[in-house]
């Protein structure tokens, strides 16, 4: 048990000592602000406050974890030897800066809640974050401060029995259309084959007839092969279905359909499943109620996991709504333009309400990569590509972490657009690197 001394108890920071300690560290963490209690204490300790009480551990605080609300903060980037840090600790500090404080504002998304302009889906981007600005998005900072503070904590209390985390890995499949070709309505595959001619897209047009008249197998239903993975290398895959009615950036099949219920139904037996809400859910709980029930009615069991179509995310109200559907787990911290930690840590974590001031039932499973962001935002070569994603798999292994990625069903049709993602994807989970 280790045993902090801080002259205030705040929620802001039971929720980030426990992040570090308890989350990452595996070591049990309890607080007390008597300085005869923490003198008395004979297991490992630390004193976070303005001064030190004596030659013990110390680290200097700053006040983020004192305030409430929203303030204008300056961030100084420097450097913990080798790693960037902020919020400066001073000399007297153990270490030299606030890992608390930092963690905190990082883990929080408190840049998020902040004036700034959106993109077009209305996000944050990513390019606005400190951790892009400052070239560390693709490391898990949160993580690798830890695991350095543990290093010092091992120095001071050589006695105490640390123990440590594994690597995990979660594969987690966005649906976003089903099929390519079948199953989508006389209207729509008309309007197929009259834009395939009009755009002289001839090959096309006989996939599509081949795939219709069920001469060939519809490209994007790669869902067999999806769950054999899973099943012959034991895989933690979960699939997120987008059942949303039909609009311009929905273009899944119909909910109504019996083949695509059925083939939720067939996917739900083997594996975790859980809702994409689509486009226009992100600040509706109306709809996003209408889909999460639309789904569960197919599957007859409550879907408690979620992840954001289009990653659109306003925090807090689309994590506040969530709360209120009983969603336990969100997939959707990540970003579409660039692959890393957005909230720069590769360990799932609870939801920290900032308007309330409070920690949520809500966990966030952070991803490191989606598939579309390596080839189409980032325009990288499938070469490129990979190395990427083991770059990121190596970052988060060192760390004991959990490696989250994020690819489509379409990514293993082996069409035209995505030949040689079919390896990349199996690499990606199968592989030790």
């Amino acid at each position: 048990m280790l045993l902090v001394y801080t002259h205030k108890i705040t929620p802001r920071l039971n929720y980030i000592f426990k992040h570090y300690f308890v989350r990452i560290l595996q070591i049990p963490v309890t607080f007390t602000t008597k300085v005869d209690e923490f003198v008395a204490h004979s297991g490992p300790k630390i004193s976070y406050s303005k001064t030190p009480l004596g030659s013990e551990f110390f680290i200097r605080s700053n006040e983020l974890l004192f305030e409430q609300g929203i303030n204008d903060i300056d961030i100084n980037i420097s450097q913990w030897e080798d790693v960037p840090c902020f919020f400066a600790a001073g000399e007297a500090s153990s270490i030299p800066f606030d890992i608390f404080a930092a963690g905190f504002y990082l883990i929080s998304r408190y840049e998020e809640y902040l004036p700034h302009v959106q993109d077009i889906h209305e996000r944050f981007p990513a390019e606005e974050s400190i951790a892009a600005k400052n070239g560390f998005i693709e490391k898990p900072v949160v993580d690798i401060w830890a695991y350095k503070f543990l290093e010092l904590l091992k120095e001071k209390f050589p006695d105490y029995s640390y123990t440590n985390r594994e690597f995990n890995l979660i594969s987690t499949i966005d649906v976003d259309n089903a099929f390519a070709y079948k199953h989508k309505g006389t209207v729509r595959t008309i309007g197929g084959f009259v834009n395939d001619i009009l755009h002289f897209r001839f090959i096309n047009f006989w996939y599509r007839l081949s795939t219709i008249l069920n001469f060939k197998t519809d490209p994007f239903n790669t869902f067999n092969e999806l769950l054999k993975i899973k099943s012959e290398y034991n895989i933690n895959t979960i699939f997120f279905f987008l059942i949303g009615d039909y609009t311009t950036f929905d273009k899944n099949i119909s909910s109504a359909s019996n083949k695509f219920k059925s083939l939720i139904k067939s996917v739900a037996d083997y594996a975790k499943i859980g809702l994409h809400p689509s486009y226009f859910t992100f600040k509706s709980v109306e709809k996003l109620k209408k889909e999460k029930l639309r789904l569960e009615n197919i599957v007859n069991t409550p879907i408690t996991f979620s992840r954001q179509h289009y990653l659109r995310l306003s925090i807090p109200e689309t994590y506040q709504n969530l709360i209120d559907l009983d969603i336990e787990e969100d997939y959707t911290m990540g970003y579409a333009k660039l692959v890393g930690f957005r909230a720069s840590t590769c360990t799932p974590f609870y939801f920290y309400d900032l308007d309330f001031e409070i920690q949520t039932p809500l966990k966030i499973f952070p991803f490191a990569f989606m598939d579309i962001t390596l080839k189409e935002f980032m325009g990288l070569s499938n070469e490129k590509s990979l190395h990427k994603i083991l770059q990121l798999k190596k970052e988060v292994r060192n760390v004991n972490g959990t490696f989250i990625s994020l690819f489509h069903n379409e990514t293993l049709s082996e069409n035209t657009y995505w030949k040689g993602w079919n390896t990349i994807y199996k690499t990606t989970v199968i592989d030790n690197v």
